[in-house]
């Protein structure tokens, strides 16, 4: 099995799949948060370096206060709760986010949780959290256009490897392969910039019921495409006979 470098999912469909069974919508949230669990110890076991998941984006604080405020509370739990999992698996935890709008503990919980497991080298799981793709270009370019302004940068300079610098997904490789659950046709403002050459892969399996069997018909279709980055398959073939 061909595994991805870097492997980016977009968690999607834990509201419908409570909805589709009259539950309340937050046990759906805590259906995922068991996937998601599941799908990061089967990722550490396959050796997927880097695995991203978007898991509360910039536009779901426009959802109800009572459901953001239980999400946060989730998310709290799992990070206390997960803490000595990471540190057995050598996982290292990382965020992208405008995290300064996370609730204070919350903010402080990651922390510690960054802390404690940045010496982890066996994998980095990502979480992306309060995280919106155009936030995080338009405050690159702010930051570009800040140091330009201070001499620092000529603006000449700037590239496609500045810019990526700027991010907050710096030091990392792009994702090579998305999946998105649920069947939703977008990428919904998740990682714009660093999904410019990744492989898609939509399922209409509702997240909270995403497994290892899914996750593994996932990885297999990403083994069978062919990465060309604009060449044509007979080139990429004689610079493999080279």
């Amino acid at each position: 099995m061909r595994i991805p470098e870097h492997l980016a999912i977009i968690m999607d469909g834990n509201g419908r799949w409570a909805e589709q069974r009259n539950l309340p919508r937050m046990l759906g949230h805590h259906h995922g948060v068991e996937t998601a669990k599941v799908i990061i110890e089967e990722c550490r076991r396959l050796r997927v370096p880097y695995l991203t998941l978007y898991a509360f984006s910039s536009e779901n604080w426009g959802r109800p206060d009572e459901e953001v405020d239980a999400l946060m509370s989730l998310l709290n739990t799992f990070l206390e709760r997960e803490l000595q999992s990471l540190l057995t698996h050598r996982i290292r935890l990382n965020v992208i986010g405008s995290i300064r709008r996370l609730p204070a503990p919350v903010r402080e919980t990651l922390v510690q949780t960054m802390e404690r497991t940045a010496s982890n080298r066996d994998m980095v799981l990502t979480l992306a959290l309060s995280y919106g793709a155009r936030d995080e270009i338009v405050e690159a370019a702010r930051m570009l256009a800040h140091d330009a302004v201070a001499g620092l940068l000529d603006p000449s300079e700037i590239d496609e490897k500045t810019f990526s610098n700027a991010l907050q997904t710096a030091g990392m490789p792009d994702p090579d392969f998305l999946i998105r659950t649920s069947g939703e046709m977008r990428i919904s403002n998740f990682l714009l910039w660093q999904l410019a050459y990744a492989e898609i892969y939509v399922t209409p399996v509702l997240w909270p019921d995403f497994g290892v069997v899914d996750l593994h018909q996932a990885l297999a279709e990403f083994g069978r495409r062919e990465r060309r980055y604009g060449l044509t398959g007979g080139q990429l073939q004689h610079e493999t006979r080279e």
